[in-house]
């Protein structure tokens, strides 16, 4: 019998098609069913190469994948009911692992969804935020853990961010002035730097967006008998030169292809958890945070925010309880959530 479900978004992508690999490469997690999303079943030739691998090596894993189209609620709100009238009828087991890695970056352009919103705010936030909610009802309710990818740019403050220059200024101290200038675009127009950037941005504070979730989610979880079990907790899995990066300039997407990997070969040596890392060391971390009991992440590891394998610190901003609250009331308005679409007690 398996032990539990577990889902990855964006599992065609750099970190996510690693961590497909990891948990199909090792016995233990052969104990779980795997839903691994992404925005094409057909053009999902990275993620299927990985199952082919192992699918040719004679390994038995039970695996589904799935098209989720972030950049529309409705996809969302789809993928999510499919997914509870499974677990429902009992074809899937429940939750125990939920995730959220699927990510958009630009840097020279500025996008929108059809939906109305910036790109990066709905894809990296706002549709992985009804997909969570509505999925909460079929969550393991002992052991589920709802997993946030962080990064250092939702932190004006890292260290990482000062050799770009794109948070300088005091206007840019604060990446979230309030929900609606991050979710409209509104927030580091193109004008604000037009040699580019302004999206890493827009980037930043949709990251910013995703951790508030964690403390928010978190405090109303632990006020509902019925799910105060769950955690949701943040990863920030470091700099990769995966496809994030591919609307970047073709100044850094040359650093990303030659120089990046020889800094993340030299800095492994110095720092177990350096700035920039391997994919395949980030989605080792992502899986520990996901299933491990063991340091430092115990049994039930409730908003705590990690730089891989180690407790870190995310940015007071994104502690802020007043901007989390006022996040969380426009996530409901924006996405339309009624009564009946989560089984959260105090969902509004």
């Amino acid at each position: 019998m398996l032990k539990g479900t577990i889902i990855v978004t964006g599992a065609n992508g750099g970190l996510g098609s690693a961590i497909a690999e990891k948990l199909l490469s090792e016995a233990p997690y052969a104990e779980y069913h795997m839903i691994f999303t992404v925005r094409s079943v057909k053009t999902a030739t990275v993620l299927q190469d990985v199952i082919d691998r192992h699918r040719g090596k004679g390994q038995i894993f039970s695996h589904d994948v799935v098209a989720l189209d972030l950049t529309s609620l409705a996809s969302g709100r789809k993928v999510a009911d499919d997914i509870n009238a499974r677990v429902a009828a009992g074809t899937i087991p429940p939750i125990r692992a939920l995730v959220l890695n699927a990510g958009w970056q630009e840097w020279t352009t500025e996008s929108f969804t059809e939906d109305g919103f910036e790109m990066a705010f709905q894809t990296n936030y706002l549709t992985h935020w009804l997909l969570t909610v509505k999925l909460l009802q079929s969550m393991d309710k002992k052991k589920g853990r709802v997993v946030v990818l962080g990064s250092w740019s939702h932190d004006p403050d890292h260290h990482g961010n000062n050799h770009q220059g794109f948070y300088k200024g005091e206007q840019w101290r604060q990446l979230h002035p309030n929900t609606e200038a991050v979710a409209k675009g509104y927030f580091s127009k193109p004008e604000s730097l037009p040699a580019g950037g302004h999206g890493f941005r827009r980037y930043g504070a949709s990251k910013l967006c995703q951790i508030m979730m964690i403390y928010e989610l978190q405090a109303r979880l632990d006020a509902d008998p019925a799910l105060s079990n769950i955690a949701v907790m943040g990863i920030d899995p470091g700099a990769m030169p995966t496809t994030l990066t591919r609307r970047a300039s073709a100044f850094l997407l040359f650093l990303g292809k030659v120089v990046f990997p020889i800094i993340i070969f030299v800095s492994g040596w110095f720092s177990e958890n350096p700035d920039f890392r391997s994919s395949k060391k980030s989605a080792k971390d992502v899986v520990a945070a996901a299933l491990s009991e063991e340091e430092p992440y115990g049994r039930s590891p409730k908003a705590v925010y990690y730089n891989g394998n180690e407790i870190s610190a995310s940015s007071a901003e994104s502690r802020d309880e007043r901007k989390g609250l006022e996040l969380w009331r426009s996530s409901v308005e924006y996405t339309g959530l009624t009564e009946g679409e989560t089984c959260l007690r105090n969902w509004k």
